[in-house]
């Protein structure tokens, strides 16, 4: 690890009206999204805008930027866990068919990925990777970073020495923002 680095916001996307594992669905933001994101920023001041290229996170970072005449720029990386088979299944259904599995994944993401889902390992890579590039523009600028849920209890897992089965536990409500103090990663 290297020094803290300051400056970085992560903003979870608005409400989609979806109920389930959105993953890298490209699901468009509900009016209660846009209402939610617009309340979350309000009075607050960024440099530069980095976000996932998902819907969800991007129109409203386009938004953002154009009203703010700041820099943009789209991060693939910044995509959510994409959950394989599990991916736009509603919850409800797969707490009644695979309520074990789900348990499991719950408490270790790690060990029990979804079926056919991203490797843990290849999430945390790209995340990190994308989170040490941004804290290098961060250093001079407040950064702010529109992506997923999924994504940010990641990062804040890393970024504050959690384990990952911590995850499911860390409140990332649609539109909640959260500052992190990142130190580069040893992720090769």
């Amino acid at each position: 690890m290297i020094g803290k680095h300051a400056g970085i916001d992560l903003l979870r996307h608005g409400d989609t009206g979806e109920r389930s594992y959105r993953g890298q669905l490209d699901d468009a933001l509900s009016p209660l999204g846009w209402t939610q994101l617009r309340a979350a920023i309000f009075g607050r001041v960024w440099d530069a805008i980095v976000t996932s290229p998902l819907r969800r996170c991007s129109e409203f970072a386009s938004e953002l930027a154009a009203a703010r005449r700041v820099p943009l720029r789209v991060d693939p990386r910044l995509a959510e866990y994409h959950f394989g088979d599990w991916q736009g299944v509603p919850i409800e259904t797969l707490a009644k068919e695979q309520g074990d599995a789900l348990a499991r994944f719950w408490a270790d993401p790690v060990s029990h990925p979804p079926p056919r889902a991203e490797t843990f390992a290849a999430f945390r890579q790209r995340l990190c990777a994308a989170l040490d590039d941004i804290a290098v523009q961060a250093t001079s600028q407040r950064v702010l970073v529109m992506t997923h849920g999924g994504a940010i209890r990641l990062l804040r897992c890393e970024a504050e020495g959690r384990d990952f089965a911590d995850m499911a536990g860390i409140e990332v409500p649609h539109a909640s923002l959260h500052t992190l103090e990142w130190a580069s990663s040893s992720v090769a």
